[in-house]
């Protein structure tokens, strides 16, 4: 990552909770939407969490780390939403004017 390149916000677990999950890649795709190769994109940029090795060539991701990665896309969302908000309207429902 470059120093330009703000480090994701999303959440990394170090111990596994009792209760939390591990999602095989077919499972992340569907509660992501992503596609494999846009998972593996985002993980060598740093945008998605790692999966944990689970034995052999078999990798999985924790459930909590992907719901953390998409509770950060809705933040980013709303962020974006509150930047390019419309003028407020007034009590009217008319738009206030633009002051310079």
């Amino acid at each position: 990552m470059t120093e330009a390149t703000q480090a994701p916000t999303f959440k990394t677990v170090n111990q596994i909770a009792l209760g939390n999950r591990l999602l095989r890649r077919k499972d992340v795709e569907q509660k992501t939407g992503k596609s494999r190769s846009a998972i593996y994109d985002g993980i060598r940029q740093g945008t998605f969490p790692a999966p944990v090795p689970i034995g052999g060539k078999s990798v999985a991701w924790l459930e909590e780390e992907v719901d953390s990665w998409i509770a950060h896309c809705l933040e980013q969302r709303k962020r974006q939403r509150l930047k390019n908000c419309p003028t407020p309207l007034r009590m009217t429902g008319q738009p206030q004017e633009q002051r310079p």
